[in-house]
């Protein structure tokens, strides 16, 4: 179909693997606590996923 875009296998496994360590760092926050640097490695780890969508050409 025209318009419509497909990830690659690649950007589909980041994308499970960003969605897993979302669940994986609440869970450790809502167990142990919060920890920053936790949630900044998440948010780096979304940075280069959405860098990985973006970029397939």
């Amino acid at each position: 179909m025209p318009g419509t875009t497909r990830m690659t296998a690649s950007a589909k496994a980041m994308t499970i693997g960003t969605v897993v360590a979302l669940v994986v760092v609440t869970a450790y926050t809502a167990a142990l606590g919060a920890s920053g640097w936790l949630w900044f490695s998440w948010v780096v780890l979304v940075l280069v996923t959405l860098g990985v969508i973006s970029s397939r050409g």
